[in-house]
């Protein structure tokens, strides 16, 4: 029996509704958390304190357009969206480095702006590769003990996206991309040889990119220790911190914190976390990452269920990346781990990332219609 029978035989027309409720409980709490923590900036930056959640309204609205779209495309259709959707990532990313079309703010080409409209390319390209990964990988799984043909191909263009990204000048992003990328290799069972082999490459290959930035050095410096330069490479942390033991068990109410009022830099983005710990205290955090926990356990439900190797790769990739975003930001905003500058999905800023974010998530409910049930027993 084939693969395509299999995954008809078994299609369900219901979607996950678990999921989907999960799905739009985060993104309503997250354009609260998001409004709270930008209306004063909105305001002080343009004048008008609705500004970035009229913004994020639209991506939102995109978003979810596309959410729908991939919702509803056949598991061929998947497939036949990756070399284009991979391409044009690969595209886009050199993009960043045109001048006049890549735009570059402290010191990061992450960005191309087009009629006045800015994009981050290395969204996409967290949602090509795991697409691609699934692809390819799903469509080797019967050798991925061969070295040559199986594993150095995929492998090849998961080095040279996660190369760009580094030249764009965000570290961060590209170990990101390149972890997520060899937790499919792994749950693909790729041997554990080859990746003891790789590890003993890249990690002090990453180990020497990240000491030969000064920014880089004072990021772990003042993870180390904050109070080293408090009002410099410190002062995020401390910040940050500052918010989450101000909020206490209960918080100050959404929309009555303080910290976001010019005490905590980049408060509707990178550290929106930390207005949500400082307005809806320890109880609102804990049911923040309940939902998260509860997403992922779905994903991985989804995962294990899906009778074809690409569904349950891509259901993996995608639970995988969207839960390590959250993981990464709370861990940051925590003081657990150095600043990344990987947003919070559903709650940060950025309509890049919210558009993705949500497209991946019509590709998860997609996936979810496929899983087989008792009945398919």
């Amino acid at each position: 029996m084939n693969d395509r029978f299999a995954v008809e035989r078994v299609r369900n027309e219901r979607t996950d509704a678990v999921l989907l409720s999960l799905l739009l409980l985060l993104a309503g709490l997250g354009v609260v958390v998001m409004f709270s923590s930008s209306y004063y900036y909105g305001e002080k930056l343009t004048g008008d304190p609705y500004h970035f959640l009229k913004k994020h309204a639209v991506h939102l609205a995109v978003g979810s357009v596309l959410a729908y779209i991939l919702s509803r495309v056949s598991i061929e259709g998947l497939h036949r969206l990756v070399l284009p959707l991979l391409a044009a990532s690969f595209l886009l990313l050199l993009f960043t480095f045109i001048p006049g079309i890549g735009s570059q703010v402290m010191g990061a080409r992450r960005w191309i702006v087009v009629f006045g409209q800015s994009f981050q390319p290395s969204e996409l390209a967290k949602f090509s590769l795991v697409l691609y990964l699934a692809h390819i990988l799903g469509k080797k799984s019967d050798r991925v003990d061969d070295l040559i043909n199986t594993v150095v191909p995929p492998l090849v263009v998961v080095i040279v996206f996660v190369t760009l990204v580094y030249l764009q000048n965000d570290f961060s992003t590209a170990v990101f991309v390149l972890l997520i990328a060899l937790s499919m290799f792994f749950v693909a069972g790729v041997p554990i040889i080859y990746f003891i082999f790789l590890a003993s490459t890249v990690v002090p290959l990453s180990i020497i990119l990240l000491l030969t930035k000064e920014h880089r050095v004072q990021r772990i410096i003042s993870f180390l220790n904050p109070q080293v330069d408090p009002v410099g490479a410190g002062y995020q942390i401390i910040a940050s911190r500052g918010a989450l033991v101000r909020g206490g068990f209960w918080g100050t109410g959404i929309g009555y914190g303080t910290k976001k009022l010019g005490g905590l830099p980049e408060a509707h983005s990178d550290f929106v976390f930390a207005v949500l710990g400082e307005e809806a205290g320890l109880i609102g955090v804990l049911f923040v990452l309940a939902l998260f926990v509860t997403f992922a356990v779905r994903g991985y439900v989804i995962c294990i269920g899906n009778p074809t190797k690409f569904g349950s790769y891509l259901a993996f990739g995608v639970t995988t990346m969207i839960l390590a975003q959250a993981l990464f930001n709370i861990a940051v905003v925590s003081g657990l781990v150095p600043a990344t500058g990987i947003p919070l999905p559903f709650f940060s800023t950025g309509g890049s990332s919210a558009m993705v974010t949500l497209a991946m998530c019509g590709v998860l409910l997609n996936l979810s219609r496929y899983v087989r049930s008792e009945n398919d027993v």
